[in-house]
């Protein structure tokens, strides 16, 4: 059976985005610098960065697809016109929009009726494949209160960030056997299971 998968990266302080997030500045002040290991060391992660993008299908939150502020129509992601996912990704939202085709096999489907649909329709269209939970802080927390994600990926980045957006803020008592470890200079990587 398919799982629900979460990846993400952090700062040692349990931060995945930096203070004052902007569209000029969507992962806030310093918090570019969280990703350094995916490109500055990524023949040495590659294993950990296939595993990112090996889901069937992505569920994120509509920050992480358009950044706080007015909802733009026009707006048609961060990543150009071929986003990474090479899949179909449901944005949860409370704007309704049209699916939003892009080269490479991405289609951004726009979820209105929940994070329970989102993840229904996720795992119908990816097939028997994992679905990634890609995030924000929101809507990672949702999902984890919930009970629906399988398996955590930590990406722990050895920096501290002192504020921002925090991931398991109000999540409550998560309980994580973990299954794996690895790492490189800018990066160290744990993958939990979620025990229920």
């Amino acid at each position: 059976m398919s799982q629900v998968t979460c990846d993400l990266t952090v700062s040692l302080d349990g931060f995945l985005a930096g203070p004052n997030q902007s569209m000029t500045d969507p992962l806030g002040e310093g918090g570019e610098l969280l990703h350094r290991w995916q490109f500055e060391e990524r023949q040495s992660n590659a294993a950990w960065l296939d595993g990112i993008l090996a889901a069937g299908a992505y569920i994120m939150g509509r920050n992480m697809f358009a950044g706080p502020g007015t909802w733009d129509e026009t707006w048609r992601g961060w990543w150009g016109e071929e986003p990474p996912y090479h899949a179909p990704v449901y944005v949860l939202t409370h704007h309704q929009r049209e699916p939003l085709e892009m080269q490479g096999g991405t289609t951004f489907n726009f979820v209105t009726d929940g994070i329970e649909s989102a993840l229904a329709q996720a795992r119908k269209a990816a097939g028997g494949k994992d679905v990634a939970v890609a995030g924000g802080a929101q809507t990672v927390r949702q999902y984890l209160s919930a009970g629906l994600i399988d398996e955590l990926r930590l990406h722990t980045a050895p920096m501290v960030l002192g504020a921002g957006e925090r991931l398991l803020d109000g999540v409550g008592n998560l309980k994580l056997e973990p299954t794996e470890v690895g790492g490189t200079s800018l990066v160290t990587h744990v993958r939990y299971r979620v025990i229920r």
